[in-house]
């Protein structure tokens, strides 16, 4: 029998996911990843309650059960990487250096190291042949955070949500009496759960106060908190009274300066190519030529052409910023990406 370790979250689609391979005749056993475990100020880590949800599945479904400790790699791979991100201005994605480097290298790694066959997980998407596909809800998928993932993982990974909506996990889940069938899915920072990105940094970074100035006149309009908490596009939170509404178009790290606009066509919104860095193709087959791209979760696939490590959009897109990812589709099928360069 294949004996398939299951990422449990404590969350309903990790949950499913092992139901659905127990009932297809896989030997399941249910790993919960302590990977961050820390309280912030005013808010509790929800480690220990999700580990219990995780847990209380478990033996409704009558599977082994275990705890990998990923915690001081996770600081190192994926925390930190996220910091240091944001002190260079720029604004990674968390998430997908989790998948790169836990879930889907520290996780398997360690799963058949302990007798597993294969791994699974709880993700919308699909796979065949080690090949990353779009799952079928379009709005819950989530092969933009896979992107990193080699096709040797992929090859021993299911994904056995990637023919299934949300509602449809939920209408399922609570059919087979799952206890998280109704639980909220988690939103915030991917391993703190509900605290921001601003009160997260706050923690472990020193910030200064500084200038919010007028792109175009160069006018002092008001006083930011730290440019590190701005990112490209942002309308939100500049706290700049009256009038059209203000987007950042720009920081200067050094100068602890944010610059915003009220022109929704500023150029330093818009961008017709882009460059890539750390690019990486699942297959290790570098491509040119039109494709796909999206350019952050759940933005619209847009039509692009590869060349030289640079993106050339067929249309001007909004926003495209610098640490974030853009990521590359052929068809149906997801084949890499890299991260957007200033």
């Amino acid at each position: 029998m294949t004996k398939v370790y299951v990422g449990m979250s404590g969350g309903v689609d990790s949950s499913l996911t092992a139901a659905l391979l127990v009932e297809a005749g896989y030997d399941v056993t249910g790993v919960y990843m302590k990977n961050w475990t820390q309280d912030m100020p005013g808010m509790r880590c929800p480690w220990a309650d999700d580990l219990a949800d995780a847990k209380r599945v478990a033996v409704h479904l009558g599977i082994d059960f275990k705890v990998f400790d990923f915690e001081n790699q996770y600081r190192d791979k994926v925390v930190d990487y996220m910091i240091d991100e944001y002190k260079k201005g720029r604004t990674p994605n968390p998430d997908i250096m989790c998948n790169q480097e836990i879930k889907f290298k520290l996780f398997l790694e360690t799963a058949l190291e302990d007798g597993a066959d294969l791994v699974a997980t709880g993700h919308y998407a699909k796979t065949e042949n080690g090949r990353l596909l779009l799952a079928e809800d379009t709005n819950k998928d989530q092969t933009y955070f896979l992107y990193r993932v080699e096709k040797s993982a992929l090859e021993k990974t299911l994904f056995p949500l990637g023919g299934f909506t949300k509602p449809t996990v939920r209408k399922m889940a609570e059919e087979r009496g799952l206890t998280t069938a109704a639980k909220k899915d988690s939103v915030g920072i991917c391993f703190v759960g509900q605290i921001g990105m601003r009160e997260f940094l706050s923690q472990y970074v020193e910030t200064e106060p500084g200038d919010i100035i007028d792109a175009k006149n160069g006018q002092t309009l008001g006083r930011h908190d730290g440019a590190i908490f701005y990112t490209l596009g942002q309308r939100h939170g500049l706290e700049i009274g009256g009038g059209l509404p203000y987007y950042v178009v720009g920081k200067d790290m050094e100068a602890n300066q944010v610059f915003v606009s009220t022109d929704l066509n500023d150029e330093n919104l818009w961008k017709q190519t882009v460059p890539l860095e750390d690019i990486h193709w699942i297959d290790g087959r570098a491509r040119t030529g039109e494709m796909r791209v999206r350019v952050r979760h759940r933005a619209q696939l847009v039509v692009c052409r590869i060349q030289d490590n640079t993106i050339l959009f067929e249309q001007p897109q909004r926003a495209v910023t610098p640490g974030q990812s853009a990521v590359l589709y052929l068809d149906n099928e997801c084949v890499g990406g890299g991260v957007v360069g200033a």
